[in-house]
């Protein structure tokens, strides 16, 4: 297809930009390795990198550090303090991120690199921790025909564009590692959403055929399979490895994917700019519109509170009847969510259900505390008069509330469309 080639064009490394990061990625391995040799440990290229999967202006490199299984499996809690200490002397500024095992992310000629201390380990079944397994991922998807590389590097992008891709508990989309699985297994692109499109909820792929036909549901722990789609790992039978997806994603690829293969267009591939007056060119009507900046720390954690802020927000605005919602962040200082609703405006009070009028004590105790009451299908109701029922009087008092302030930083912009 022509129009994927055009895609290509845009989201596959040049040569210059691959040779760029060929050279930066050898400049760093060599000068972390170095003083590694001394306690048996080794660093090397790992992720999209080393996989020759990743996306144009990717400015972030995976690295493994691999730490001698024989001798540090007792010690595989303290591998990143082991590592840290050789850290600090050739890369005094570093950051340590903490996760099943911590981690590092050390800023290296405008890269910003993450080094991750794992086992080094032949099998899944010798993995100490998730991270040791990694490894076995990429010499997995290395194996696969270079053809497919570009071919998902297509699932990717349309995963990214239409908001799909990540495993991390704030998106709980595909991860890059499912990505690769599913495009591997489909053999291209196209195949994929074609695929897509007949996906039912529990479906499994199972690209090793570690599995008979509904095994799966008796061998593995039931905790592993809550998500709609079960992918095994290729390297690893007991794990399903789209265990983060959500329902919300699977179905939202699977609505991409039937569109596109209707109408095929470029807009597929490029993310929604999510900017007030973007938005207010949509034929919808009663747009809320906020920019928000996080709270600093842990990219999951940050994710994580803005997602409930949103929520929180999403389910307290729709009472005024939700039309559409959404939400972006830059994973920086900026973040972004809007509201389309059906009115503007509720009625300036709500209904309250009391006791049955045959309960005459507690009707008579209702109307003490409530001064418009009135009859209904054999109950005492209340009027309960609202203080704010304009959609921007309402909004921004809802703004003051408590859960809020605990989870976003502050509130930078508010426009009303």
């Amino acid at each position: 297809m022509e129009l994927l080639e055009k895609v290509l064009k845009k989201i596959k490394p040049s040569p210059a930009e691959v040779k760029k990061f060929q050279k930066t990625t050898d400049k760093f391995l060599k000068k972390l390795n170095s003083p590694l040799k001394k306690i048996q440990a080794q660093a090397v290229l790992g992720g999209s990198g080393a996989k020759d999967t990743w996306l144009t202006g990717s400015h972030d490199i995976d690295i493994f550090v691999l730490f001698n299984y024989k001798k540090y499996q007792s010690e595989s809690p303290r591998l990143a303090d082991l590592l840290e200490a050789h850290l600090k002397k050739i890369f005094p500024q570093r950051k340590r991120l903490h996760g099943s095992r911590d981690y590092f992310q050390i800023k290296f000629q405008n890269y910003l690199f993450e080094v991750v201390p794992i086992l080094k380990i032949q099998k899944a079944k010798q993995a100490l921790n998730i991270t040791d397994v990694s490894p076995l991922h990429v010499q997995w998807v290395k194996k696969a025909p270079k053809t497919i590389k570009d071919q998902i590097r297509l699932v990717k992008q349309f995963a990214k564009a239409n908001n799909c891709y990540g495993a991390e508990s704030y998106i709980a989309g595909f991860s890059g590692y499912v990505l690769e699985i599913l495009t591997i297994y489909y053999h291209s692109f196209e195949k994929l959403l074609q695929a897509a499109l007949k996906w039912e909820n529990k479906d499994v792929i199972d690209i090793e055929n570690y599995y008979r036909k509904g095994e799966v549901f008796r061998q593995i722990n039931l905790s592993k399979l809550h998500s709609p789609l079960i992918v095994i790992d290729p390297v690893d039978k007991t794990r399903n490895a789209a265990a983060a997806l959500s329902l919300e994603k699977f179905l939202l690829f699977k609505q991409k994917a039937k569109a596109f293969l209707q109408k095929p267009d470029l807009k597929f591939f490029e993310k929604q700019k999510l900017s007030f007056k973007d938005l207010e060119k949509k034929t919808l009507h009663n747009l809320v519109y906020l920019e928000i900046t996080p709270f600093p720390g842990k990219e999951d954690v940050i994710g994580s509170k803005l997602l409930q802020a949103f929520l929180y927000l999403k389910k307290k605005l729709s009472s005024f009847g939700l039309l559409e919602a959404n939400w972006d962040w830059d994973k920086k200082n900026k973040a972004i969510f809007y509201y389309f609703l059906e009115k503007r405006q509720i009625p300036p009070y709500f209904i309250r259900s009391g006791p049955p009028l045959k309960l005459e004590n507690h009707v008579r105790e209702f109307k003490k505390t409530h001064q418009e009451t009135f009859q209904e299908r054999g109950r005492i109701m209340a009027k309960i008069p609202l203080k704010y029922y304009h959609l921007k009087d309402f909004t921004q008092n809802l703004l003051r509330d408590k859960y809020l302030k605990e989870r976003i930083k502050n509130i930078k912009k508010i426009q009303f469309g």
